[in-house]
């Protein structure tokens, strides 16, 4: 394991490192999830192993520290993220990033294009999304003032959650979980959309193919990015489905700019 600090308190971010040739690759987790457990498995297989590859854990999140002082917006989660793969001398990295972790990469792109060449999204959120009393994800948890998450909105959540997504959810800082949630919902001025299509570098975006036709996805695909449908999966891709994630993973990393 391996860490760096991130704001002026000292507050660390950690990462699981695996060993390899240049240039990196970068896996960033999704919201309450952490990236060890979540890419692991994808990480090793033979279609994507054999670069120096950074398992990151966001701030507030898995390993790394839980700040109750940070904002936790995504701008802040991209420049602490900035931070860390500075720190590990990190740079024109390729970044495999999954939902809130994906719409933290496409920040990071745009505020430090330096250290990405390239992007493979997956199901990330590029827009602000309403808020949802009662609904699992984001758009429930951002539906509490802080103060009532903190006080039992948080027990109320992994009731809806379920027992997997509460195994990484619950090592969150409640603050960050909280916080990060309303800022995703919230999105960024201009959207994560609207930044993702300003960008140069060779982009992916892979979805489940269950969801149907994605929304925007011409508009997309006429920006240049590739839109993938993945079959036989749900939103969590590289658990659901890894051999099929691998391939278009694999895939969209060996296409040149």
């Amino acid at each position: 394991m391996r860490s760096a600090a991130v704001t002026p308190e000292g507050d660390r971010i950690r990462w699981v490192e695996l060993p390899g040739r240049q240039p990196p690759r970068v896996y960033v987790h999704g919201l309450g999830a952490t990236s060890p457990a979540y890419f692991t498995e994808v990480a090793v297989d033979p279609g994507l192993s054999g670069r120096r590859s950074l398992l990151v854990d966001l701030l507030g999140h898995g390993i790394s520290d839980r700040p109750a002082h940070f904002d936790y917006t995504l701008e802040s989660h991209a420049d602490a993220l900035a931070g860390a793969l500075t720190a590990a001398d990190v740079s024109a990295a390729e970044l495999i990033a999954h939902s809130m972790g994906g719409s933290v990469a496409v920040v990071l792109a745009a505020r430090h294009p330096h250290l990405v060449s390239r992007l493979v999204l997956i199901d990330a959120n590029l827009d602000p999304v309403p808020r949802a009393p009662g609904s699992p994800g984001s758009s429930g948890i951002a539906a509490y003032s802080e103060e009532e998450f903190l006080a039992g909105g948080w027990a109320e959540v992994r009731d809806r959650v379920g027992p997997h997504w509460w195994s990484t959810m619950r090592l969150a800082g409640r603050e960050a979980l909280h916080r990060s949630a309303v800022h995703l919902t919230r999105g960024t001025d201009p959207t994560m959309r609207e930044l993702l299509l300003e960008l140069k570098i060779p982009r992916t975006f892979l979805l489940p193919a269950s969801d149907g036709p994605f929304p925007g996805a011409d508009a997309l695909t006429e920006a240049g990015v590739s839109v993938v449908a993945i079959p036989d999966c749900g939103h969590n891709i590289m658990l659901d489905n890894p051999e099929a994630f691998v391939s278009a993973t694999a895939a969209a990393l060996a296409t040149r700019d």
